[in-house]
C-alpha cells in the first residue's frame, strides 16, 4: 500500500511530519511518497535516519495555514497539498495524509477527488474518548459551518459506517447533538434534522444527546453541524489538556503529594494516553471519492505516525467503497428540489 504524505503541512514540517512517516513506515508496513520541497525533506529524512528507501515527490509550492483555501488550490498546482491529492486521484497512491491548511485539503479533496454520488459535502470527524472505555465519533468538526438537515442525515450514515468498519462497533447508536435529549429541542436545524434521522432505517438513531452524555458513552456516532462540532471538540481538547497541567501543578513542592503521583503515575499515563488527541492521529475527509485524513495542524511525529495509520485502515476496509454503495439510496429520497449551493469550505 502506498500512502502521499504532505511533508510542508503543518506547525512542525517538515521534520516531525517526516519521522512519523519513517515510522509508519518501518512499523505498519506502509509505503509512504513524502511529498513536498525536494530539499527540505532531503534533510528531514537524513536528520530521521531513514535511508535510501524513502520516495520524495518534488512539490516546490507551500500553501500557508493562513491562504483562502480554493483560491490557494486553483493557483497552486504544485503545492503539496494539491501534489498528493492529485496522486491518489491518478490512483499512485491509495489515500493521503496532511496536517497542512485544512480548507485546503477539503478543496483539493472536493476538486480533485469529487464528491461521491448522493453525498452533498464531505464531513470531518474525530474520535472522542467515553468514560465506557469506547470511543464516540463526532461529525461533522469544520468542514462546514453551515448544514441542512439533509446533511446531517448524510453524516449520521458515514458516521455509522465508520464507526463499524473502522472502529468495530456493530450496529452503533447515533446521536443527534443538542441543548436536550427530549425531542422538540435545539435549533431549526436540529428540529429540521431529527425527523429525518429517526426515519432512516439503515442506521440505529437513539435520539437528541446533549454535550455531557457524549463523554458519558451514550451514543456511538454524534452529529451536528461543523460550527457546533468544531466548538465540542476543541472544548475538549482544552479541558484535558488543562486537568493534566493542573494535576501535575497540584504535586509540585509536595513531597507527600509527589510521593503518591508516583504510586499513581502508570495509572494516569493510561488515562493521558485515552484523552490525547495525537493517538487518534488524523480524521478522514467523509464523503470524497478517496481516503484523505486530516491531521491537527499541531501534529508531531506520533500524531502523523497514526494519522497514516488511519489512512491505512480505511484503505483496508474499503470505507470509500461503502460509502458509495450506501449513499444513493438512502440519500435520494431525501432530495428536494432546490437548486445546489457550492459548498463551503473553512
Amino acid at each position: 500500500m502506498k500512502i502521499a504524505l504532505d511533508a510542508m503541512g503543518g506547525d512542525f514540517a517538515p521534520d516531525q511530519v517526516v519521522a512519523g512517516g519513517v515510522q509508519a513506515h518501518r512499523e505498519l508496513g506502509v509505503e509512504v511518497i513524502f511529498v513536498g520541497v525536494k530539499e527540505k525533506v532531503d534533510a528531514a529524512l537524513a536528520a530521521s535516519g531513514a535511508g535510501n528507501w524513502a520516495q520524495i515527490e518534488d512539490a516546490p509550492d507551500v500553501i500557508a495555514m493562513d491562504e483562502h483555501p480554493a483560491q490557494a488550490v486553483r493557483t497552486k498546482k504544485n503545492s503539496s497539498i494539491v501534489r498528493a491529492c492529485t496522486m491518489v486521484e491518478d490512483g499512485r497512491v491509495s489515500g493521503f495524509v496532511s496536517a497542512g491548511n485544512s480548507g485546503a485539503v477539503m478543496a483539493a479533496a472536493l476538486f480533485g477527488l469529487h464528491r461521491i454520488p448522493g453525498i452533498d459535502r464531505p464531513a470531518i470527524g474525530s474520535a472522542i474518548p467515553t468514560s465506557t472505555g469506547r470511543n464516540c465519533f463526532l461529525l461533522d468538526v469544520g468542514a462546514n459551518t453551515d448544514a441542512r438537515p439533509e446533511h446531517l442525515l448524510q453524516y449520521a450514515v458515514m458516521g455509522s459506517i465508520y464507526a463499524d468498519k473502522l472502529m468495530g462497533i456493530a450496529t452503533p447508536r447515533v446521536a443527534l447533538l443538542s441543548n436536550g435529549e427530549e425531542s422538540g429541542k435545539g435549533n431549526q436545524l436540529v428540529q429540521s434534522a431529527e425527523p429525518l434521522l429517526r426515519a432512516q432505517k439503515d442506521i440505529n438513531f437513539v435520539g437528541n444527546i446533549e454535550g455531557k452524555d457524549v463523554f458519558r458513552g451514550k451514543a456511538d456516532v454524534v452529529v451536528s453541524d461543523g460550527f457546533s462540532g468544531n466548538i465540542l471538540i476543541k472544548t475538549a481538547e482544552g479541558a484535558a489538556e488543562f486537568l493534566f497541567q493542573s494535576m501535575r501543578d497540584a504535586v509540585k513542592g509536595d513531597p507527600l503529594a509527589a510521593l503518591g503521583g508516583l504510586l499513581i503515575r502508570p495509572k494516569l499515563r493510561a488515562v493521558r494516553r485515552r484523552a490525547d488527541w495525537r493517538e487518534f492521529g488524523g480524521a478522514l475527509l467523509l464523503g470524497v471519492n478517496g481516503v484523505a485524513v486530516i491531521a491537527h495542524g499541531r501534529s508531531d511525529a506520533r500524531a502523523i505516525y497514526n494519522a497514516v495509520r488511519v489512512a491505512r485502515d480505511a484503505v483496508d476496509r474499503e470505507v470509500v467503497a461503502t460509502f458509495t454503495a450506501a449513499a444513493p439510496s438512502v440519500v435520494e429520497p431525501q432530495r428536494k428540489s432546490e437548486p445546489k449551493t457550492a459548498p463551503f469550505v473553512t
